[in-house]
């Protein structure tokens, strides 16, 4: 079946690579400053290559089975797990989208002193205009702002790198390498309920997920590698300091609006398919409505636990990705299968339970990987046994 509104290579790699040019991306690659640069950069590397391979089976599946992310779960989880993934993914969505209003609306308040409550309407604002025009009548504007981000964040890039006084980060908090990889590797993981969302309406069923992954892994490389760059430059892992250290009032406000608008657009309409995994409803009116709710979050509840917000995100969705990859490319199901969802779901559970608990190990490869694989044997065993047992 092929949708009626059907996305290009081309167009789906600029649409991963313009969610990765974000003000989100800056922030976490600035809290890898403590590592210094080399290792910070060689942290930032490995973390992307991981997070995004999985990002590109993950959207494989949606590709090939030409279905949206949480519908995939289907084929682990059944009718069971579907829904309870689909709520968990609308919170996680509206918890991003409170994130980046909030933290669009923090930057502009500090370069203009204005209220920081009408930034963040104003801001929600533009996302429910962009909501209403729709992403496919306005392909060529995303474009453009694309190029606009990638422009004024290569001059972010020249000022941290070019200047000679590039600083020794100083932290409080004990950080390590495979915390950095960890950190590198969840932003890709954030985008795994989403990205079959997009890739299920791709002309080609080869390329598509692979363009989006490597759209994906450019974008959000570069991002992470500048504001690790400028918190370096700027001795704070604060945006806000950042650009004003580096005398970019204007730009930044650029940066910020322009980044917010075109990551927080994917998180609301992904958070309205979701939605019509519950119940089916108008996509535009629920991503208006999640819209909404993304701003009263920004304006009601601080953002200060950003970095824990992130290890939520890892600790939910590697175990239920572990899962369905598992069962997808190894066990080679490819259709909702109920009678081994509440078994699915409950190694799910021992997933996240292993990854916070993985969280207070210092590994060189971060939380995520070493989860995913436990899982991954975890399930391979047990289909095993059971092979096993039937055949006695």
């Amino acid at each position: 079946m092929q949708h009626k509104e059907s996305l290009s290579n081309f167009n789906l790699s600029i649409l991963w690579f313009g969610a990765a040019i974000s003000l989100a991306e800056i922030l976490t690659g600035a809290l890898i400053a403590p590592l210094g640069l080399s290792k910070g950069l060689l942290a930032i590397l490995i973390g992307h290559v991981i997070g995004c391979a999985i990002l590109l089976l993950a959207g494989q599946i949606g590709a090939k089975e030409q279905l949206p992310a949480i519908e995939t779960t289907r084929i682990s989880f059944g009718n069971l797990g579907a829904p309870f993934f689909a709520i968990i993914n609308i919170i996680q969505l509206v918890g991003w989208t409170g994130v980046m209003i909030a933290n669009g609306t923090a930057t502009i308040a500090s370069l203009t002193q204005l209220n920081t409550s009408i930034i963040s309407i104003l801001i929600a604002g533009l996302i429910a205009l962009w909501i209403v025009i729709g992403f496919n009548k306005m392909k060529w504007l995303n474009l453009a702002a694309v190029l606009s981000l990638l422009v004024v964040s290569i001059i972010l890039g020249v000022i941290a790198f070019g200047s000679h006084e590039i600083v020794i980060f100083s932290s409080t908090n004990f950080f390590s390498f495979g915390m950095a990889i960890e950190l590198s590797i969840v932003m890709p993981l954030s985008w795994l309920p989403l990205i079959s969302d997009y890739t299920m309406l791709s002309k080609s069923k080869k390329f598509g997920a692979t363009s989006s992954a490597i759209g994906y892994f450019l974008g959000s490389t570069f991002m992470y590698v500048i504001g690790l760059g400028a918190a370096l430059y700027a001795g704070t892992s604060d945006i806000a300091v950042i650009l004003s250290t580096a005398g970019l009032p204007v730009i930044a406000m650029l940066i910020v609006i322009l980044s917010t608008l075109t990551t927080t657009f994917l998180d609301v309409y992904s958070a309205a398919v979701s939605f019509n995994v519950l119940k089916k409803a108008n996509t535009k009116l629920i991503s208006l409505i999640i819209c909404v709710l993304g701003a009263i979050l920004a304006i009601m509840v601080p953002t200060s636990q950003y970095e824990n917000f992130l290890y939520l995100i890892g600790s939910a969705f590697a175990p239920m990705f572990a899962v369905l990859l598992t069962d997808y490319f190894l066990l080679r199901k490819s259709k909702a299968n109920a009678t081994n969802g509440y078994l699915n779901l409950g190694i799910w559970a021992i997933g996240v339970i292993i990854y916070r608990f993985m969280m207070h190990i210092d590994t060189p490869i971060g939380n995520s990987l070493p989860t995913m694989l436990i899982i991954m044997v975890l399930m391979w065993g047990i289909h095993k046994l059971k092979l096993l047992s039937n055949y006695k």
